[in-house]
């Protein structure tokens, strides 16, 4: 799929939580207008790395091992595509977090 552009233009990003640096989406979300459907926080990369990863949940394995199908954004720019994601940003390295269908709250994803 050729890239548009972002469905956010940037004048219109909201500051709406504070500065927590990067994560990585999916460009299933960042391109393509799909809600957040599992997001998970690793070890970071740098100390400007949140940790925090989004994906809508519907990627193949073969589509998020393709870096070209990511995108590195601010966490606060994660939050203005979807608001839902908010409360549970402050969890710790290792939390994985699903979306309950069809509400905008997330679980913790038990193994």
């Amino acid at each position: 799929m050729a890239k548009k552009g972002l469905l956010i233009k940037e004048e219109d990003i909201k500051d709406l939580i504070s500065n927590m640096g990067f994560s990585i989406a999916s460009n299933t979300i960042i391109y393509e207008g799909e809600k957040i459907g599992y997001m998970y926080r690793e070890n970071p990369d740098s100390n400007e790395d949140s940790g925090w990863r989004f994906l809508s949940g519907n990627e193949s394995q073969e589509y998020v091992d393709d870096e070209e199908n990511s995108k590195i954004m601010a966490v606060n720019t994660m939050a203005n595509y979807d608001p839902a994601i908010i409360p549970y940003l402050k969890m710790p390295v290792g939390s994985e977090m699903e979306r309950v269908e069809g509400k905008d709250e997330f679980r913790e994803v038990q193994e």
